[in-house]
C-alpha cells in the first residue's frame, strides 16, 4: 500500500464493553509501527467527555462556555462547546493515512462490529463485518455476514486496508 496520506477511514461499532477501544488501540499501534499516520475519533453518545481536571485552567475556561484549545510542545487539545460534523473533525487532523472511528454508526463508513459473549443483531444492519471471539457461537451469525477473528489483529488490519473508504 502506498504510504502517502491516503486518508482512509473505517468505523467500529458494538455494544458497550465489547472491546471496541481495545481493538482500536491494538490496530493503531500496529499501523503506527508499519509507518502509517493514524487519527482516531471517538463518539461520546452519553456526553461524558471531560476536559482536564476540575479546577485546572482548561476546565475553568471550558466552564465559561468558551471553545478552548490547549497548545503544548507535543500536542494540541481542543474542546468545543458545540457539536461538530465528522467532516469538520477530519479536516482538523490535516494529514493521516488511517482514520479509526469508534461509534457514530450513522456515518457512511465501512464498519466492523465487535461482539463478545452474546450477539446483538441490532448492529448487523449498520455493519459490513463482524469481529467475534470464541465466546460467540458461529452458527448464530447470519450466513451473509463477513466474520473476522477478534483475536487476529493482522486479519482485521488486512480487512481495513482492503475496505477502508477514502475521506
Amino acid at each position: 500500500m502506498n504510504k502517502q496520506n491516503k486518508r482512509l477511514a473505517v468505523a467500529f461499532t458494538g455494544p458497550s464493553n465489547s472491546g471496541k477501544t481495545t481493538l482500536i488501540e491494538k490496530i493503531s499501534v500496529i499501523l503506527h509501527k508499519e509507518g502509517f499516520k493514524v487519527a482516531i475519533v471517538k463518539h461520546d453518545p452519553k456526553d461524558k467527555a471531560k476536559f482536564d481536571k476540575a479546577g485546572k485552567d482548561s476546565d475553568r475556561f471550558s466552564k465559561t462556555g468558551a471553545d478552548v484549545a490547549v497548545l503544548s510542545d507535543t500536542r494540541t487539545t481542543l474542546f468545543k462547546q458545540q457539536r461538530s460534523e465528522i467532516s469538520d473533525v477530519i479536516s482538523m487532523f490535516d494529514t493521516f493515512d488511517f482514520l479509526l472511528v469508534e461509534g457514530l454508526k450513522t456515518i457512511p463508513l465501512p464498519r466492523i462490529c465487535i461482539q463478545r459473549n452474546s450477539l446483538n443483531s441490532d448492529y448487523f444492519g449498520v455493519s459490513d463485518s463482524l469481529a467475534v471471539d470464541e465466546s460467540i457461537e458461529k452458527s448464530q451469525i447470519p450466513k451473509d455476514m463477513n466474520v473476522l477473528d477478534l483475536n487476529n489483529i493482522d486479519q482485521i488490519i488486512q480487512w481495513i486496508k482492503n475496505n477502508a473508504k477514502e475521506v
